[in-house]
């Protein structure tokens, strides 16, 4: 029998911020005159168009009046939080920054420059990719997924443990599912002191939630055998 190859592709630094981009509620807008956090004002087409409807009394409308031609230079932050309670829920963040043009009573951003933030450092994404890429399929029901796997499934997350290395173990109390792409599942190992995330990658990609249930039986089936080794 052949070695079934396991994937160890993740999402690309666009393909996360556009999922960012597709779940964010609120951003913090930033310009020469302020910074002000708009929920629910904001709206991002398919084709990854960032789109602002602010409040009347807002800093971002007494900013067009200040800004030549009315188009306010602005950085947008959105941030990306954890679904499930675990220490440090902000698992990215994604900033755009250029000029706002007003589009009927909203604003259009049109982006010069595009920064991801994420454990692991800073990465900045050009723009065509940015527009050119699509969110993960997972990315609307990752929520309601890990939700429902932290609390309904928690004997389930901890046979994934399996999967980890013995050493990264090792002072643990808690572990929490922490994200969920196409391309596999990240764990949140806390200790008393400080967090570690540790990724345990699908054998295929899933696109659907069909697939992603047969991928999540997969890792638990081979944590199942893990532990019937160590016995």
């Amino acid at each position: 029998m052949g070695v079934r190859q396991i994937s160890t592709a993740a999402p690309t630094a666009a393909a996360r911020a556009r999922s960012i981009l597709a779940t964010a509620w609120s951003c913090e807008v930033a310009t020469d005159i302020g910074r002000e956090d708009l929920v629910g004002s904001h709206r991002v087409t398919d084709e990854g168009e960032v789109r602002i409807q602010p409040p009347a009394d807002s800093l971002l409308s007494a900013a067009v009046l200040c800004a030549p031609r009315g188009e306010p230079t602005a950085l947008i932050e959105f941030a990306d939080a954890a679904p499930v309670p675990v220490r440090d829920r902000i698992r990215a963040r994604l900033w755009l920054s250029g000029s706002l043009e007003p589009d009927g009573e909203q604003f259009v951003l049109r982006p010069i420059r595009a920064v991801l933030q994420t454990r692991t450092g800073r990465i900045g994404i050009e723009l065509d990719e940015l527009a050119e890429t699509a969110p993960d399929p997972l990315t609307a029901a990752e929520p309601r997924l890990l939700t429902h796997l932290a609390d309904c499934h928690p004997e389930a997350v901890e046979q994934l443990t399996r999967l980890v290395d013995v050493d990264s173990l090792h002072g643990v109390v808690r572990v929490q599912p922490l994200a969920v792409d196409r391309h596999g599942l990240t764990l949140r190992l806390e200790r008393v002191r400080g967090q570690a995330d540790v990724r345990l990658p699908f054998h295929t990609p899933a696109d659907d939630l069909g697939q992603l249930n047969e991928r999540m039986h997969a890792l638990l089936s081979s944590a199942q055998a893990i532990s019937r080794r160590r016995r």
